[in-house]
């Protein structure tokens, strides 16, 4: 018989050789690849991290001890460092040099991979979007925040802030109380109007399955964000949070849904010429996207259902901390509010508040500024890394995150000397401006909040009104506050005010 010659090997040995060389090979390459990586952030400064899952031990904390340990962290690191999420690097920067190289970059618009947990909730508004499809949609949108809507919006603004002064009154005989919940009403009160032409009456009627699930989706959503454990959607899911998640998610749907067919019936009816001029109202945003929709060539009703879910998330959360962090630093320096009335008295009256007249007031002006500077209400912005950039002679490659601390960022004693101070003189119109950078409270570049000027008018007018009833005074010390960084910056225990009637 013929043996079989040693120097041939069998076929299947020869497939089992090439596909080990080529595995081998893929691992040497994803080796060398993530040794380039890692390479990158050699002179980023971090705290110690572990294997695998990097820093997320340390993050495994509450709201509170996150953010004071951020805060720590830039003291000890310098002008920036980074931390692991897992396999994940996120930078922090808090100086301008570096945060203006982010922001003015027309490529680097994309929010982190965080967003993705709003997702569910907001679609492809524009706080989510990224890319081409937040090119276009922001184009679409922009037209719509034109100089008349804030005419159009302010009486309802004063409206509601009068309705925001009578259910304070319950609170003038008690020892003490927290404004954020009026402050939440309020606003959400406002850009339910505001923005889909409804009558919420979240300060009058304060069980209602709307408000609840908003504030619900916010808490979870916040809590997301920063705890690793259940950022994974399949864990997620099957947990306490999930399920509250989905039946908060129901709730918001099913009624915008509601509000959105029957506008458009309304809409429909109104292009056709058949419309009763005495029930025409003013345009809601609603409106406006329903206009541009080109009868859903250009968006759909999921299209519009995101926007206008994306305008009441981000409307009402961001006017109502404002509204908030005013109210309790006023309440820690009486002297401004005087100075808000005086001028105010002497420029605008009895007359009627006018957008004009809001444009007179300094002080009032001042004060906004140096509380969105102390108090800032996004206290961190997040952008994804898709192409490389350079920041601060540092090489940051595609794959990581990084945030921008506003907090800090309005803190750089450069820019604000005595930062812990709060001194509204500093943003008197005869004082210098601050580096455009260096003052973020509505972020800048091509990202930033689209809604900036109506906002601003939402809180001015609602401060007027609440000054001119009340005199205020907080209850609680700047040292004694318990900052928590979320999606909005709030305080443990919430913001506790008393107040008396105004003589």
């Amino acid at each position: 018989m013929g043996k079989t010659s040693s120097a041939f090997l069998p076929v299947g040995s020869w497939v089992t050789l090439l596909l080990s060389l080529t595995v081998i090979t893929m691992i040497i390459a994803l080796f060398i690849r993530r040794a380039k990586f890692l390479h990158s952030f050699r002179n980023v400064p971090s705290p110690s991290a572990l294997p695998i899952i990097g820093n997320a031990y340390q993050l495994n904390c509450g709201l509170e001890d996150f953010f004071k340990k951020l805060v720590e962290w830039s003291k000890e690191f310098g002008d920036i460092y980074m931390l692991w999420l897992g396999p994940r690097p996120m930078v922090f920067l808090y100086r301008v040099e570096g945060v203006q190289t982010l922001l003015s970059s027309s490529i680097h618009i994309d929010k982190s991979l965080e967003y993705l947990y709003m997702k569910p909730w907001l679609g492809k508004g524009l706080v989510t979007n990224g890319g081409e499809s937040w090119h276009f949609r922001r184009k679409l949108v922009t037209p719509t925040f034109h100089s008349g809507l804030l005419l159009d919006y302010l009486k309802s603004t004063i409206r509601e802030s009068n309705i925001m002064v009578a259910c304070l009154a319950n609170e003038l005989d008690n020892d003490g109380f927290d404004i954020v919940p009026y402050a939440k009403r309020a606003a959400l009160d406002l850009i339910c109007e505001t923005t889909m032409g409804y009558h919420m009456n979240a300060q009058t009627k304060l069980n209602n399955d709307y408000v609840h699930a908003v504030e619900k989706m916010t808490a979870i959503t916040q809590m997301r964000f920063t705890n690793i454990w259940i950022s994974i959607d399949a864990i997620f899911n099957l947990t306490n949070l999930g399920k509250e998640h989905e039946r908060s998610l129901k709730v918001i749907h099913n009624f915008v849904d509601k509000i959105i067919t029957e506008r458009k019936k309304q809409w429909k009816i109104a292009r056709d010429g058949n419309f009763n001029e005495a029930n025409k109202k003013r345009p809601a945003f609603l409106d406006l996207l329903l206009e541009v929709s080109q009868d859903g060539a250009v968006l759909n009703d999921t299209d519009i259902r995101d926007e206008v879910n994306t305008f009441m998330f981000a409307g009402h959360d961001t006017v109502a901390t404002s509204l908030s962090w005013f109210f309790y630093a006023l309440g820690l320096h009486p002297e401004y509010q005087i100075r808000i009335l005086e001028e105010y008295d002497q420029l605008v009256g009895s007359e009627e508040i006018t957008l004009e007249a809001l444009n007179k007031l300094s002080w009032l002006d001042a004060c906004v500024k140096e509380v969105w500077r102390m108090y800032p209400v996004v206290p961190l912005l997040a952008r994804q890394i898709y192409q490389p950039i350079k920041i601060m002679d540092h090489d940051i490659p595609v794959g990581s995150t990084i945030l921008i601390n506003t907090f800090l960022l309005h803190r750089d004693p450069r820019h604000f000397p005595e930062p812990e101070v709060f001194k509204p003189e500093r943003f008197l119109p005869e004082n210098p401006k601050p580096p455009t950078f260096a003052y973020i409270p509505f972020s800048a570049g091509s990202r930033n909040c689209i809604g900036w000027k109506f906002a601003t008018m939402e809180v001015k007018v609602a401060i007027l009104s609440v000054l001119k009833a009340y005199h205020i005074q907080s209850l609680e010390t700047p040292d004694q506050l318990r900052m928590s960084s979320s999606i909005v910056l709030t305080n443990a225990n919430g913001l506790r005010l008393k107040i008396s009637r105004r003589k």
